[in-house]
């Protein structure tokens, strides 16, 4: 007992110290003390703290070769908080003053990457994710050898899926719809297949595929007498497109079964 009291004591007596500096740290008109502090607080991991003191002496370093540590320093301080929209509005500020600075290839990096770990679920709005997408394009074009660069492709690729979902839930909203207040089964068709020519190589490839196959029998069984015809011929080779493309899809059975209803037709 008398050893963990002890213990207690002494983490009290440290957090008080620190507070107590800190507070100090605040009252200082020493920028450069200030700095050094930040950057004991930034390795400690104590990035609030960092970031303040950073804030602090910002305006008095501008200009002057140190300002371009302040800003990166400020950027990875936000980047510790995970406040990823400041961390960005840092890094943006980092490469409008200092676009071959020391810090460049991190910062252009970082503006891809916080707006990455910024982007939304699939059913909000996709403007940051665009956004994260041009940033990492314009990164790999910049520095396509960079450490980073690998990196940038993996959460691109990750970013186009998220694009790629998001028309996919928009053409099986359509879908569902069916022939409520028009021909929704032609607008879940167009969706589906602007996503596969926007991201082509995004992981729901068979999924819209087969959209177009469901929408496009749809259609067809819903037609006119004298478009039938047309439409299951249309129909017949989409059908034959989705089964060479996936033959051994969970949805073969099913597609088979329409194969069977498109003959029926072709043959009357």
């Amino acid at each position: 007992m008398r050893t963990k009291s002890y213990i207690l004591l002494l983490l009290l007596t440290v957090f008080l110290t620190s507070c107590g500096e800190y507070q100090k740290l605040l009252k200082s008109r020493d920028p450069e003390e200030k700095y050094q502090a930040a950057l004991r607080y930034f390795n400690d991991q104590q990035y609030v703290k960092s970031q303040t003191l950073l804030d602090d002496v910002s305006n008095y370093y501008k200009g002057t070769e140190r300002s371009e540590d302040v800003l990166a320093y400020l950027a990875r301080s936000y980047m510790g908080q995970k406040a990823y929209e400041s961390a960005t509005d840092y890094y943006q500020a980092y490469v409008r003053n200092y676009p071959k600075g020391k810090y460049a290839t991190e910062a252009y990096f970082q503006i891809g990457h916080c707006q990455y770990l910024d982007s939304p679920d699939a059913r909000l709005d996709q403007d940051i994710t665009r956004k994260a997408i041009e940033a990492f394009t314009l990164f790999v074009e910049l520095y396509p050898e960079s450490p980073y660069a690998e990196q940038a492709y993996t959460e691109m690729a990750e970013l186009f899926d998220k694009l790629a979902l998001k028309e996919l839930k928009s053409a099986q909203l359509y879908y569902n719809l069916g022939t409520y207040l028009g021909n929704n089964y032609q607008s879940c068709e167009i969706v589906a297949k602007n996503a596969l020519k926007n991201y082509p190589s995004n992981s729901y490839q068979e999924d819209l595929n087969w959209l177009i196959l469901q929408a496009k029998y749809q259609q067809m069984v819903n037609s006119f007498e004298e478009l039938k015809a047309d439409r299951a011929r249309d129909t017949q080779d989409e059908y034959y497109n989705f089964v060479t493309e996936y033959p051994t899809s969970k949805h073969r059975k099913e597609a088979d079964k329409m194969l069977t209803q498109i003959k029926k037709i072709l043959k009357e």
